[in-house]
């Protein structure tokens, strides 16, 4: 066997011969390397090694598909957990819109408004199933989709409950002002009516003169209490009268309340039906303890017997 060398950088060619030990030696070397490594991997196979590794990388793949398993799980039970306390929370929020239906007609009902201004009575129309608390949905995705349905329904429930309570208090505080400047009722607590309007026998001379207001007579020192509200425009002596305020009201109306014990109301001060504005006597010209009542109108004395039998409304 020959071998012939080619060198680059210079034109010559170099030839060598081979003896036949050399060739044997070479051929030995050449195909000795695969043989080794078959071979060798024919001993790892025989001793179970290589088994070995594949098992063991078998089981790392288990093991993460059962971490994976339990990961979907533990979120799937997480979403159903969520959506079980969404569902309870829903109930409460439906529960509450019954509690202010409930509310809200009572309310209707004590203000003495009439029927169909404020419907709490009808119950809100919702869609999807009608007992939250036990209800089954057959997917979370479903159960999912109901809920923000319902969540719609109650949102928009609330919303309208809140404006008709927003409404029906505004109404009932325009009813209370309006009953509040409403004149009604008598101007004492405790007491009983003792000399009427119109013509009678004066107490003092024994002839017949005109009374211009009712009499109220009771115990000294009880309340005198006004009739409606408005803006005190006397507070203190007055011919004939003794000491005596005087209210003047919306619409036209005046109040006097003469022969007063103490006058307690002060000139400018705002009163309200109600309020205690003196303290019966028998201050003026009086044979006792009473309150003498007056009512104008426009300017004109009327008689105070049919706002003396009003009631509130």
């Amino acid at each position: 066997m020959k071998l012939i060398l080619i060198s680059k950088r210079s034109d010559k060619v170099r030839t060598f011969s081979l003896n036949s030990w050399v060739r044997v030696l070479l051929s030995a070397a050449l195909l000795g390397v695969p043989v080794a490594a078959g071979a060798l991997l024919g001993l790892k196979l025989s001793d179970g090694r290589w088994q070995l590794l594949f098992e063991d990388h078998i089981v790392d793949m288990q093991n993460e598909l059962i971490v994976s398993r339990q990961e979907l799980q533990d979120d799937r039970q997480q979403v159903s957990q969520t959506l079980s306390l969404m569902t309870a929370k829903l109930a409460q929020m439906q529960a509450s819109v019954v509690r202010l239906d409930a509310l809200g007609e009572q309310l209707t009902e004590l203000s003495g408004i009439e029927g169909g201004e404020f419907d709490f009575s009808s119950m809100p129309g919702l869609g999807g199933p009608g007992n939250l608390g036990q209800q089954v949905f057959q997917g979370n995705s479903n159960r999912q989709a109901d809920l923000n349905l319902l969540m719609l329904g109650i949102d928009h429930s609330l919303s309208q409950r809140e404006l008709q309570l927003k409404l029906l208090r505004s109404t009932l505080a325009d009813k209370d002002l309006i009953d509040d400047r409403r004149l009604a009722g008598r101007p004492i607590a405790r007491g009983w009516l003792s000399s009427p309007y119109g013509m009678r026998t004066d107490p003092f001379t024994g002839e017949q003169r005109w009374h211009a207001g009712v009499d109220f007579a009771g115990r000294l020192g009880s309340d005198v209490i006004a009739v409606a509200s408005g803006v005190v425009t006397w507070s203190g002596e007055k011919s004939g009268y003794g000491k005596m305020v005087e209210v003047n009201h919306s619409d036209g109306y005046i109040t006097r309340y003469a022969h007063n014990q103490e006058n307690i109301a002060k000139l400018g001060t705002v009163v309200s039906k109600g309020d205690v504005i003196a303290m019966m006597g028998t201050s003026g010209r009086s044979t006792g303890p009473h309150v003498h009542f007056e009512v104008f109108k426009n300017g004109r004395v009327v008689d105070p017997a049919s706002y003396i039998r009003r009631t509130s409304r």
